[in-house]
């Protein structure tokens, strides 16, 4: 597979991005900002690695896990009642657990077609 050849990792990059930057302009508190940063961060270097070495084994399943975390944030870390904030979370998750569904998805078979051609 070739290298930054992978429209859903720039996807999950600029959703990674997104929520490492979201307590800059949305109502948080320090747990909210520390989960969103951390979050975000992890997804958006976990994008990279893929756009860089698509070859990378299961960083995929890695995103969709991100996906999932997001998504459970706001109850985990308490900061459910923050509107602004769990709508970020919920809204990066489900995009982030889509992505890297797909992904994988789309390598494995890819992978599969590729062992069985050799």
């Amino acid at each position: 597979m070739k290298r930054w050849t992978h429209p859903q990792d720039f996807i999950a990059l600029i959703v990674g991005v997104y929520a490492l930057l979201s307590p800059l302009w949305t109502t948080t508190t320090s747990k909210a900002t520390t989960t969103m940063v951390v979050l975000g961060a992890l997804t958006a270097v976990l994008s990279v690695i893929e756009l860089v070495r698509p070859d990378t084994l299961s960083i995929e399943g890695l995103t969709a896990l991100m996906g999932v975390l997001f998504f459970i944030s706001p109850w985990v870390m308490g900061f459910s009642d923050m509107r602004a904030m769990s709508w970020t979370a919920w809204a990066a998750g489900v995009i982030t657990f889509v992505i890297g569904a797909a992904d994988l998805r789309v390598t494995r078979s890819h992978r599969g077609t590729v062992a069985t051609t050799l």
